[in-house]
């Protein structure tokens, strides 16, 4: 399956379970480990594991099953790792205090706080 169809299969995915703030993040240029970091936000643990799990499945059922599963029984952060797509499901204290988007070359998400002001 081709890395675009992938990307929307996820986007799609995490939109069903009411995903925020969901973005998509071409890495490709910066790593070899994936191509693609897809972040969304989560309400609650409860949340978070449901939205791994339609993730999961909705991509299984496309014959892509994860290489590898983090933070489900913990809830605060999971994430999916599918290869050249490496999804982060978090809650939003969480994602603002990580600032993946930061710190991969994307923007913070509209309404989120910056973590520290930069000094000229």
């Amino acid at each position: 399956m081709d890395l675009e169809a992938i990307k929307q299969a996820v986007v799609d995915a995490l939109e069903d379970i009411k995903a925020k703030d969901i973005t998509v993040l071409d890495v490709s240029k910066l790593t070899s480990m994936t191509d693609c970091m897809i972040i969304a936000t989560a309400d609650s643990n409860r949340q978070t594991r449901a939205l791994s799990s339609n993730v999961q499945k909705k991509l299984k059922a496309l014959d892509v099953p994860p290489q590898g599963v983090e933070g489900e029984n913990n809830g605060e952060w999971v994430l999916v790792d599918f290869g050249s797509v490496v999804v982060h499901i978090m809650q939003a204290a969480v994602r603002e205090h990580y600032s993946l988007e930061e710190l991969w070359g994307g923007q913070r998400p509209a309404g989120a706080k910056p973590r520290m002001a930069t000094h000229a």
